[in-house]
């Protein structure tokens, strides 16, 4: 490779070096003085232009001869930075065993300058807490103290008004984690019902279609319960086959009855429903009376009586069915199918009027839906009411319906008051999907995170919208040090290096919301460095989210996007850490990636900023 061509693979890998200092790499590379790079010359100058100064330094600041940590300097470097602990001395002989490359360093339990990038590099370096990967979470809780991944109008994989609904909506969704899907069903042609957008022009799918897929793909990604959201817009006969199709198609998996029986106290937890498929949806009557029903049923005498009872109860229902075609339609869809009706079991949905009303009329396994512009308002002016509904009964919050876009609200306001099922339109990437991925990375991606204890607590004092934490506030620092083999905006483009830089952005309660930035470093995505300090105040740590953002500064128009890391707070990690950057649908950017220090501290400062 000649130093011209040399030259244009610097362009490709998106860095602009000083021709000089590129050429002085170049000829010590070449140590056969070719003028040209061959095999290993190659290798020597690629390892010259990866070479990590800072980790470099980082390094020597714990190494006393500049050349191995041994196990002591590891430890202190450990405990003193990365902030890990009494179990220092364990760790870093897993580590050095892990990463340390040569076999006479680990017989020696020293870590060399390779070994040492490699951990900073890997999963145990990483910002995001390995151990917040598995499940890790009390999976034993009621419902409706987990956050539940929830998807909106599952079926569409477009926009409102002319996208397209399809079974591949359905498994995107349960594949990246959501535990509630949408169904809109309507009556359709030949007695089977259909799943669209109502008055619209989306496409249509068969109901039963979308069952199958769901028995098909609902525990690959999770064993946690799955919702299956109803939106019934059929008249009586076609929601009877809904209920055929839901009992027959989903066999086992579906739940149309109590765990055991009896009528619990509380919701059931994620652990007890594991593999069941739950329908939300709406109820003729009580759990009570159901399982009154059933006792009543299983005492009576087997016999001639059985006829009998049979013949009433359709007597009962010929007297609701809408069998007459001059009846009205609206009055017809009002009517709700007992055999759709007894396959609700732990999630009736009923309307929501006002707090006190639902502490007085409703039980704790029925649940409310509340448009965003609704739940904001409740947020805003009876924000504690709020917290202590969601604290005994689950909540479920949709998209406004001028969305038409399929675009998405910040679901961060709504977890700040505990609200469970916050539906968003997962097909739609950006900053709130962003958000909602990261709060869902944790505990496995199971689709199920434990809400804070005082989000769960039914005599809980949080107001969102004015947060006294109940834990002592903090102060966190994070400084942005460096970039790794940043990816081209335009990659079509040769020339167009990127001029980076890092946005830090807070996400929790109001007044935590912040975002801070760097400088821009010019014409270098290759490895860029930083080494500035953003400073932020939170009071309410527990609720916060953290989100990296990568921009390739431009003077003329708006920043372009490069990459995105998010994640909570409590999964991060302290200390020299690496953030393997994501694009704007959640993909790897892999090796793209910035190293950081992050270090927080109890107590608020008095200034904030960089």
């Amino acid at each position: 490779m000649s130093f011209h061509e040399v030259q244009r693979l610097l362009l490709l890998m998106n860095v602009e070096m000083e021709e000089e200092h590129a050429f002085q790499l170049f000829q010590a590379a070449d140590t056969s003085q070719s003028d040209t790079l061959e095999g290993e010359e190659f290798i020597e100058f690629y390892k010259a232009l990866t070479k990590r100064i800072e980790v470099q330094e980082l390094f020597g600041n714990f190494s006393a001869d500049g050349q191995k940590l041994t196990l002591l300097e590891f430890v202190d470097f450990l405990q003193e930075e990365q902030k890990e602990g009494e179990h220092a001395s364990d760790l870093a002989l897993a580590l050095i065993d892990r990463y340390e490359p040569s076999e006479s360093g680990k017989l020696r339990h020293v870590l060399s300058m390779d070994g040492f990038l490699s951990y900073l590099y890997s999963k145990d370096g990483d910002i995001f807490n390995p151990s917040c990967l598995p499940v890790y979470q009390d999976m034993t809780q009621p419902l409706n103290h987990y956050y539940i991944n929830t998807s909106h109008n599952t079926y569409l994989v477009g926009d409102q008004l002319y996208g397209q609904s399809s079974v591949e909506g359905y498994i995107r969704a349960l594949k990246r984690g959501c535990r509630c899907v949408e169904v809109d069903v309507w009556d359709g042609p030949n007695g089977e019902p259909v799943v669209y957008h109502g008055h619209t022009l989306t496409s249509r799918i068969l109901f039963k279609e979308v069952v199958a897929t769901l028995k098909q793909y609902a525990f690959q990604t999770s064993d946690y319960p799955v919702i299956l959201s109803l939106e019934n817009h059929c008249t009586w006969e076609q929601q009877g086959i809904i209920a055929q199709h839901l009992t027959e198609i989903l066999g086992e998996q579906l739940l149309s009855t109590t765990l055991d029986g009896h009528l619990p106290s509380q919701l059931p937890s994620p652990e007890e429903l594991r593999k069941k498929i739950l329908v939300k949806g709406k109820k003729l009557q009580t759990l009570e009376e159901d399982l009154e029903e059933e006792e009543e049923a299983e005492s009576e005498v087997e016999g001639e009586e059985e006829p009998e009872l049979e013949s009433q109860f359709e007597s009962e229902i010929q007297e609701l069915s809408p069998r007459s075609k001059d009846k009205n339609e609206k009055k017809s869809k009002a009517i709700l199918c007992p055999s759709l009706s007894a396959l609700v079991v732990y999630t009736k949905t009923v309307s929501f009027y006002n707090f006190a009303h639902s502490r007085e009329h409703y039980r704790f396994y029925e649940l409310s839906s509340f448009s965003e512009t609704k739940a904001k308002n409740l947020i805003k002016e009876t924000g504690n009411e709020f917290v202590l509904h969601n604290a005994w009964q689950l909540s479920r919050v949709y998209p406004s319906g001028l969305r038409t876009d399929s675009s998405n609200y910040n679901p961060q306001e709504f977890w700040n008051a505990g609200c469970q099922m916050v539906a968003m339109n997962v097909q739609t990437a950006g900053l709130e999907m962003d958000i909602y991925d990261g709060l869902f990375r944790q505990n496995g991606g199971c689709g199920y995170v434990l809400k804070p204890d005082f989000l769960r607590d039914s005599q809980s004092s949080f107001q969102p919208e004015r947060p006294i934490s109940p834990f002592k506030a903090c102060t966190l620092l994070i400084q942005v040090i460096s970039g790794q083999q940043l990816p081209k905006v335009d990659s079509t483009k040769e020339a167009a290096i990127v001029d980076p830089l890092v946005r830090v952005e807070i996400f929790g309660v109001r007044p935590d919301t912040a975002r801070l930035e760097t400088s821009y470093v010019e014409n270098n995505g290759f490895n860029p460095y930083w080494g500035q300090t953003l400073c932020f105040q939170l009071l309410v740590p527990e609720l916060a989210m953290l989100r990296f953002l990568v921009l390739d500064y431009n003077w003329r128009s708006r920043n372009d996007f490069i990459g995105q890391y998010t994640l909570p707070w409590s999964c991060m990690q302290q200390g020299y850490r690496h953030i393997h950057l994501l694009s704007k649908d959640g993909t790897s950017l892999h090796p793209a990636s910035l190293f950081v220090h992050i270090c927080t501290q109890e107590g608020l400062r008095e200034e904030a900023g960089s």
